[in-house]
């Protein structure tokens, strides 16, 4: 019979919570509040990085092809030729492409003007994107007669040109000569990128080749979506050397650019970076907290069972075995506090990523509420690691207990 886990069971945690010493239910809190704000400071973290990397890919997409000109007589368009397409076709990080184009335009009201560009609705990410950002209206079906000239505008240029959802606006292009449209909000997006927000709105792309009096198959870049945003600093060097290649054999006749969007939102994710040192010093001060609570609420328990551990010290119980009873005891504890602290964050967390009810100031952060992420893996090695961690800490208190002598407590009996 395991005597020392059996007596670590009657020692540690009544059914009753009165019979329970106050020092184990102190020590059941605190590891349970510092699991649960640890849960929640990684959750939250991944959550931003999620929203950030989300909204960042929507505008840029993984990967972005520009053409380089030749000389001064060239230009910077990009086209689409059979042969760019089999080369993006044979690429298998690749799963997707679309042909994007953008101008120069300024929109105009009765008294106020805004100078924005026009680009080009194109592929499915970003329609995706801008639809889960939708707050008034729909993006239109370009595929639709009489749709060509809705356009899908951020809510902060709306505000700024005192503009509603079904409004049509002069809009004044510039490309060559000076064009006019009269265009009509189909949509209203609210991505709180204001760096984004601010400069484009979102239109067919045949009506931006015409304005630009440019062919069906060139735009001034091409969107390229990976299956893996994580490798994305490998596969944008692979595509460019791919096109490398192609160039030097004569397959193509242009220098491409291969941006991602790593590169262009590189401000953002520096900001995230800043993150992950907050979430350290934050695991870091928690385990300090529980073990340190852990500790003095296993000292104090021992002072109170010091007769205790005397008279099984006297009836033959072993240094080892004493200290096995305070170390199963403390164990049982910290297992207690985790899972209430567990229960209640992941319960509290699952609330927020489902019903968003802590705000946020968008100005601020970029969005305007909490964001969070369940990530199982995270959950289970952050409780694996707390309880090695707590589990180490535990050798103080059980040498401590196991120095004290049967004698000793005689005396102080």
């Amino acid at each position: 019979m395991n005597y020392p886990l059996y007596l670590a069971k009657r020692l540690s945690l009544s059914s009753d919570s009165r019979h329970s010493s106050p020092a184990i239910r102190v020590a059941v809190a605190a590891v349970a509040l510092s699991v649960a704000i640890m849960l929640a400071a990684v959750a939250i973290v991944l959550g931003f990085k999620r929203e950030i990397r989300d909204k960042v890919i929507g505008f840029n997409s993984h990967i972005t092809l520009y053409a380089i000109p030749a000389g001064a007589e060239d230009s910077n368009l990009i086209t689409l030729t059979p042969t760019l397409k089999t080369i993006l076709d044979s690429q298998e990080y690749i799963t997707g492409y679309s042909l994007e184009a953008s101008i120069p335009a300024i929109l105009k009201t009765s008294d106020n003007f805004k100078g924005v560009y026009l680009k080009s609705m194109s592929g499915d990410a970003l329609r995706k994107f801008l639809t889960s950002n939708i707050e008034e209206g729909k993006l239109p079906d370009y595929s639709k007669k009489g749709s060509e000239m809705k356009i899908a505008m951020s809510r902060h240029a709306a505000n700024q040109l005192n503009l509603k959802l079904g409004d049509k606006i002069d809009t004044y292009f510039l490309s060559g000569s000076i064009r006019v449209r009269r265009l009509e909000i189909a949509a209203i997006f609210n991505t709180h990128f204001d760096t984004y927000d601010n400069v484009f709105i979102y239109g067919n792309l045949p009506l931006i080749q015409n304005l630009g009096e440019i062919s069906h198959s060139q735009g001034t870049s091409i969107s390229v979506t990976t299956d893996d945003f994580n490798n994305l600093e490998e596969n944008a060097p692979r595509l460019a050397a791919t096109l490398n290649e192609a160039l030097a054999s004569g397959l193509l006749y242009k220098y491409y650019r291969v941006d991602n969007a790593l590169n262009q939102g590189a401000g953002y994710f520096r900001w995230l970076s800043l993150l992950d040192t907050n979430v350290i010093v934050v695991l870091v001060l928690m385990t300090i907290v529980a073990c340190a609570t852990l500790i003095s609420g296993m000292l104090i328990i021992i002072l109170d069972k010091k007769s205790f551990i005397g008279l099984i010290r006297s009836i033959g119980a072993t240094v080892r075995s004493v200290r096995h009873v305070f170390i199963y005891m403390a164990v049982r504890v910290a297992l207690t506090g985790l899972l209430i602290g567990n229960i209640l964050m992941i319960a509290l967390l699952w609330v927020q990523d489902k019903w968003h009810l802590l705000s946020l100031d968008a100005d601020s952060y970029y969005i305007d509420f909490v964001p969070v992420e369940i990530d199982w893996q995270s959950i289970v090695i952050l409780n694996i690691a707390t309880i090695a961690i707590i589990y180490l800490c535990l050798i103080l208190p059980s040498w401590f207990a196991a120095k004290i002598s049967p004698a000793e407590t005689m005396r102080y009996e």
